[in-house]
């Protein structure tokens, strides 16, 4: 296989790190070497959740040199690295040693909620929103910052003398992969800080101010496909070639990494990812859209300085629903099994799931907000249950949807991926809810392989996004086959119960 056609992409995520090696034909885009490797979880408080930068650095070089092995390949065969990342978990570091300060704050760390609720009775939210898209949330990077830099003994000081580094994990990772000579991160990481501008994509000195955050601190803002700095290939591989350096040519976050593999690049374009929750991304073209109904307006890539925009909406219960069917209710041993039970129940099915077992997420944004399953007869037995617990996903989606048309933005078709896309029942519901065509991805793995896409971008072996539109194919289609007065009455029974639980 020739020189020059392997891309190492690096995926940073919540419980592991994940690398992949990619071999780039003319037609084909294959996975030729994989690695990965857990981490630990860290609890300190009631709502806090960390993680230790450097199991996260020590997890990425472990599978990377595993992806690099397990595609008989050396570190020098890479034309170049791209990463993508768990969005908005924060990390400070030294510049002079590359040692964190304190434990990453993970994107799930709720510990800041309380000055978030301050900061909107102080009437802040508006304009936060117009400037960044985003919700004042613990959620984002700029309160976990403003929380390390006061609790950490000399942190402020320190920083606002250059001496400190922000980053969320792409910049940290890029930092130590490039020994220190690159601080920088990508457009739509920066869209996630509450500390970007979204119409200039610069960090923005009023939202500095109110977060009492230090300039000196930021990483270089930059697009999603550069050359961000080089790598010793022995950084990858020990005791390789130390005089040889691979590229490290894109940086996007997870969920717009999965956009850019989903090949969605035409406004109205979506996709949606089914993991333990759902995020779901759609492509709103070269203008932020600020969202009147609850929504985060968010980079959704950005190339030779010229940006796409995406509105994003997320749903804390997806596959987690189909988990506690399986593991509090012992109804199921394995997920699969919801699919033969759920298959001979007509959606005219009295029982109704309201899946907010942490609260509801958008368009409604409740966290007190609780689970319950109306509608139960002495006929209700596992097949409805498990039926109603699947159609809650595509229920909530249908929220999600109504919300980005509220919004202005009109959906041409669902793109999906994640792991519950594997039950064709569901994919089946989804479409005859929303009245969308469902996609499905030819492969579970879309975030990295957006990254790794990106990056041969930014090396010449693609030479522009239609190139990549051709490789990102989907498998399997599903179309609407429920007629439109059910699908509507079956929404309005939701909408109803949803109002019963808030």
């Amino acid at each position: 296989m020739p020189q020059g056609k392997y891309l190492l992409a690096i995926d940073q995520g919540t419980t592991s790190s994940r690398a992949m090696v990619y071999h780039a034909t003319d037609d084909q885009f294959e996975v030729a070497g994989r690695g990965q490797h857990e981490f630990d979880q860290h609890f300190p408080d009631d709502g806090w959740v960390e993680h230790d930068p450097e199991d996260i650095w020590q997890t990425t070089i472990d599978a990377c040199k595993d992806a690099i092995k397990d595609a008989d390949i050396h570190a020098s065969d890479l034309a170049g690295i791209g990463i993508t990342n768990q969005r908005e978990t924060t990390v400070i570091w030294e510049r002079d040693s590359g040692k964190a300060i304190y434990p990453a704050i993970v994107w799930q760390d709720r510990r800041t909620a309380a000055h978030c609720r301050e900061l909107k009775d102080d009437g802040h939210e508006a304009l936060v929103q117009e400037k960044t898209g985003l919700l004042l949330d613990p959620y984002f990077s700029a309160t976990k910052i403003q929380w390390i830099l006061k609790h950490v003994d000399g942190a402020k000081d320190r920083a606002e003398a250059g001496e400190l580094c922000f980053g969320t994990i792409d910049s940290f990772l890029l930092w130590r992969l490039t020994e220190g000579e690159v601080h920088a991160t990508d457009a739509t990481n920066a869209s996630r800080t509450l500390l970007m501008n979204l119409e200039s994509r610069e960090w923005d000195s009023e939202l500095l101010d109110l977060f009492d955050i230090p300039k000196a601190l930021l990483p270089e803002i930059r697009d999603n496909a550069d050359h961000f700095g080089d790598v010793a290939c022995s950084t990858l591989v020990p005791n390789s070639d130390s005089d040889k350096t691979v590229p490290v040519l894109a940086m996007i976050g997870d969920q717009q990494g999965a956009l850019v593999g989903q090949a969605c690049f035409s406004q109205g374009q979506l996709k949606s990812t089914y993991g333990t929750g759902c995020f779901a991304l759609v492509n709103t073209g070269d203008r932020p859209r600020i969202s009147e109904n609850r929504l985060l307006s968010t980079v959704a890539y950005q190339l030779k300085g010229k940006p796409t925009y995406a509105l994003e909406g997320s749903i804390f219960m997806a596959g987690a629903i189909v988990q506690w069917l399986r593991d509090k209710l012992g109804m199921i041993e394995q997920a699969a099994e919801t699919e033969a039970l759920s298959e001979k129940v007509s959606w005219q099915q009295t029982e109704m799931l309201i899946p907010a077992f942490t609260g509801l997420g958008a368009p409604y944004w409740d966290p007190d907000a609780r689970a319950a399953l109306f509608g139960m007869t002495r006929d209700t037995g596992r097949s409805q249950i498990a039926a109603a617990a699947l159609r809650s996903v595509a229920l909530q989606t249908r929220d999600l949807l109504t919300a980005m048309e509220d919004d202005g933005q009109e959906v041409d078709e669902l793109r999906v991926d994640g792991g519950m896309t594997e039950n064709s029942w569901f994919l089946q519901a989804l479409s005859d809810m929303t009245g969308h065509p469902v996609l499905r991805a030819n492969t579970p793995e879309t975030t990295v392989r957006g990254a790794a896409l990106l990056a041969g971008l930014q090396a010449g072996i693609f030479s522009d996004l239609s190139d990549i539109e051709t490789l990102c194919r989907a498998d399997d289609r599903w179309s609407p086959e429920l007629d439109e007065k059910t699908r509507d009455k079956v929404y309005q029974r939701w909408l109803a119960a949803v109002e019963k639980v808030r």
